[in-house]
């Protein structure tokens, strides 16, 4: 008998153990869980924190909107701004939107709105930034046209263009960038070895919305000028 209450007793001790263990390891796997989760929120605020949209952004040609009309479901659109600068929206039909910010934006559509309701409330969220690119030509393993939708410097640049080619002239870098209105083109010189051997950091520019990046090739032949 007393042998039999013995083994009762161990095994409702071993019972307890196991659950506890259990619950000790499901709150241990909840908690790491939430940590991984506070982390991946942390660092897609980060990221957030660093894209251009300011209030004075100007909407341009691929850029997806959010449009929403206050109360009404049907107007509400999320929409990608046409090459030709325009949107389509329900009642309003098409509107420009490129060289605008979404405050001007916004008022337009509200203004064409008010022939259908009264004081509708619209307001527009920059879903994705597709206007803004750099271009990177020449002795770079994968040349071509990329979104600008965060701080993106030269070194940082030519990372993602595959860096260098075996016949790239790198320390012969030139970034031509292009001014505003009646603001002439600019030619700006860089040196991959200065820029991260030597004090040349300042070389290390952040680029800008159309900014042209060539590197030549250590073998291309410079013609003189007539």
């Amino acid at each position: 008998m007393r042998l039999l209450t013995s083994g009762l007793i161990f095994l409702s001790l071993a019972a307890f153990c196991g659950v506890a263990h259990s619950e000790t390891g499901g709150t241990a796997a909840a908690s790491t869980s939430q940590a991984d989760a506070k982390t991946r929120h942390v660092n897609a605020t980060a990221e957030n924190s660093q894209l251009i949209v300011t209030p004075d952004y100007i909407l341009g040609p691929e850029d997806v909107l959010e449009i929403a009309v206050w109360k009404n479901n049907d107007l509400s659109k999320q929409v990608q701004v046409r090459p030709d600068g325009r949107i389509s929206l329900p009642l309003v039909g098409d509107v420009s939107a490129v060289g605008k910010t979404p405050s001007q934006l916004t008022d337009e559509i509200s203004s064409r709105l008010k022939a259908y309701m009264e004081n509708p409330t619209v307001s527009i969220l920059v879903k994705e930034v597709k206007s803004y690119q750099i271009y990177v030509l020449g002795e770079v393993n994968k040349p071509g046209k990329y979104p600008l939708t965060s701080k993106l410097t030269l070194l940082q640049a030519i990372t993602v263009a595959g860096g260098f080619t075996q016949v790239a002239a790198r320390n012969k870098i030139v970034v031509f960038r292009y001014g505003k209105d009646t603001e002439a083109l600019t030619k700006i010189k860089a040196s991959y070895d200065d820029m991260v051997i030597r004090d040349g950091s300042n070389q290390n520019i952040e680029l800008r919305p159309g900014d042209l990046i060539v590197v030549p090739s250590e073998t291309m032949v410079v013609l003189p000028s007539r």
